[in-house]
């Protein structure tokens, strides 16, 4: 246990690891986050890729870093640490802007040689004075200690290397008072299949932890209070492994088999991944060779009954457009995820943004209205994915899923809801009782406009989709004017009735506001501590976010007209203050943008209201 002289007690801790993109920073950042989550800490993390493929080993590109918040009340990664962990110089570089005033710099000493401060573009010899840093600055012999542990391991001398980081984790957890146990199966379950490697890291975490006893004078420690949680079963999940797992419930509660065709793109890849696992329980998940034949198979799969989907990033989305026109006009379910990264072009593959709406929801040819959602934390991914899924099989559309690479790569602790907890989807079947004379491929329930969905081999229900225009009544190919505008205004009306199936836009309303703070997509935890904060200093702001893009919620101009200003804050140009602007043109819209390839810094939210505040 931590020696209670010298131990600071916080709601909530910040910790950033960081090193070489080789030297397993996202694996110790993980690993320290599923211990803390089981716990009973809240979490949220942020892996920060380095943008570049294999950068020199050493210099400031390659620089990977990984960010955690753990505690209570926790919706973001935090803006800045408690402790960094700066495993070479260039991580220390780029990273100290990262550290609180007064806080905790532990640098792996062994690897601050005179080639390593050259290679991170120091200009002397003394990095710490250089940096001008004011902190407590740890300077631990980490690759020293390392080899010693595993002096008698028989392992080479590049594994043995291998092990810093888990040497690091372990300082690292007896810094914050955390038992080794849960770190020790989770690197058991990782290295299964070599039980060398988990002995030699067994050695090396509980080397790392000694190692924090033995120094325990010269360091503040930490103890993170925790909340009460909900019983049930909680795991650490990152965004797109709860997108994935949100398909698999909606396809187990819709009784529709589950279909993915996708193409490999970042930061995508691991909901394909996910799903290519899960032969188990009846998903199948297939590479296609590229992003159009990948939106392609999906569409066959829907016209074939399956619950299909389709992953990809900004670039595979403009790729998609014309297949998920298609989807538009044969009225068959389809979800598309977009995990939205920088861009143009290749842009910024590892980089977050939120720059992809104005094309999900305009960026097709001809009228081609499609619902769209979003997800706002990696949990939520979830649950929108889910929610994405109903609203495609249930009103017979496409629908486009928004996350971004900061919460499909981001984790926060999750309560795995039970089955029953989870409403019904009821996808409008075609049952071969309902086949007559009249039947025809558009026939529509009247209350919302959805055809039925025939699935191949309904008895008296063969039929053809595809996309020419198709007449109103019989669903054969037409040319004709006005039946073209009253099926582009039906395809339009479909959608917009889609409001009377979503929830309504809930509010945080302090006494005395009238200004809103509204956002939406992977930005809420940002914002709702912002506003927070902004209400504690006496400036009371509520807040909206929103997880419903098109339709909107059926409430949301009566609680926009509530206040005399809007502020949208989003990761792109303006795109949803621009949107909602259109949609309500009297609304007084003030907007707070970024677009750095970074999540919102909880301070840049709170100081870009207060000035429009203080605006007269």
């Amino acid at each position: 246990m931590l020696d209670k002289t010298n131990v600071k007690t916080l709601d909530k801790v910040v910790v950033r690891f960081s090193g070489d993109s080789g030297d397993g920073m996202q694996l110790a950042g993980n690993i320290f986050t599923n211990v803390s989550a089981g716990l009973g800490n809240k979490v949220s993390t942020f892996p920060d890729y380095p943008a570049e493929v294999r950068a020199p080993q050493g210099s400031l590109s390659g620089v990977s870093g990984f960010q955690v918040s753990v505690g209570v009340d926790v919706h973001t990664p935090g803006d800045l640490c408690d402790v960094l962990i700066a495993m070479n110089p260039a991580a220390l570089k780029q990273n100290i802007k990262f550290l609180k005033p007064g806080g905790v710099v532990i640098v792996d000493i062994d690897s601050f040689k005179e080639a390593d401060l050259k290679k991170a573009l120091f200009e002397t010899l003394d990095p710490f004075k250089e940096l001008d840093i004011k902190a407590q600055v740890v300077e631990v012999p980490v690759t020293t200690m390392t080899k010693d542990a595993l002096a008698d391991s028989g392992l080479d001398n590049k594994s043995i290397l291998k092990c810093r980081n888990i040497f690091a984790l372990g300082l690292v957890c007896w810094l914050f008072d955390r038992p080794l146990e849960g770190a020790l199966r989770m690197l058991k379950g990782k290295f299964a299949k070599k039980p060398a490697i988990y002995e030699a890291n067994a050695k090396v975490i509980e080397a790392g932890y000694n190692y924090g006893n033995n120094i325990h004078a010269t360091v503040s420690t930490y103890r993170i209070e925790t909340e009460e949680a909900i019983p049930g079963v909680y795991t650490d999940i990152n965004g797109n492994t709860a997108t994935a797992w949100g398909f698999i419930a909606a396809s187990e509660k819709s009784g529709r088999p589950l279909f993915l065709g996708s193409y490999p793109i970042t930061p995508a890849t691991d909901i394909l991944q996910e799903l290519a696992k899960r032969k188990d329980l009846g998903v199948k998940a297939v590479q296609m060779e590229d992003e159009i034949a990948g939106v392609c198979s999906a569409i066959g799969a829907s016209f074939a009954g399956h619950l299909a989907v389709t992953s990809t990033s900004g670039p595979g989305l403009a790729l998609k457009s014309e297949g998920i026109g298609l989807a538009v006009i044969a009225e068959l379910p389809l979800v598309v995820v977009d995990v939205q990264r920088g861009g143009p072009s290749t842009g910024l593959p590892t980089k977050t943004e939120q720059t992809d709406l104005m094309q999900a929801l305009y960026g097709r040819n001809g009228e081609s209205p499609l619902a769209v959602v979003a997800a706002s934390t990696p949990t939520d991914c979830f649950t929108m994915a889910f929610e994405a899924a109903r609203i495609a099989m249930e009103h017979m559309t496409p629908v486009i899923l928004l996350t971004d690479a900061f919460i499909g790569n981001g984790s926060s602790a999750w309560r795995i809801p039970e089955a029953s907890e989870l409403p019904e989807i009821h996808p409008p079947l075609l049952s071969p009782n309902q086949v007559d004379a009249a039947w025809q491929p558009y026939t529509r329930k009247d209350e919302d406009m959805v055809r039925y969905w025939a699935i191949p081999g309904t008895e008296g229900a063969m039929h053809r989709v595809g996309g020419l225009e198709k007449d109103f009544n019989t669903g054969a190919i037409s040319t004709d004017p006005i039946n073209h505008e009253k099926m582009v205004k039906a395809r339009r009306e479909k959608i917009a009735r889609i409001a009377n199936d979503i929830p309504a836009l809930e509010v945080l309303d302090p006494k005395g506001a009238d200004t809103i703070l509204v956002g939406w997509g992977g930005t809420y935890g940002h914002l709702r501590t912002a506003a927070g904060e902004l209400c504690a200093e006496g400036k009371p702001v509520a807040f909206a976010h929103f997880n419903y893009i098109n339709p909107l919620p059926a409430n949301t101009e009566e609680v926009l007209r509530g206040y005399k200003q809007v502020i949208v804050a989003e990761l792109n140009t303006g795109m949803f203050a621009d949107y909602l602007q259109a949609k309500f043109p009297e609304l007084n819209i003030k907007r707070i943008n970024k677009i750095q390839g970074q999540p919102f810094l909880v301070s840049e939210v709170v100081n870009g209201v207060t000035k429009i505040m203080e605006e007269k």
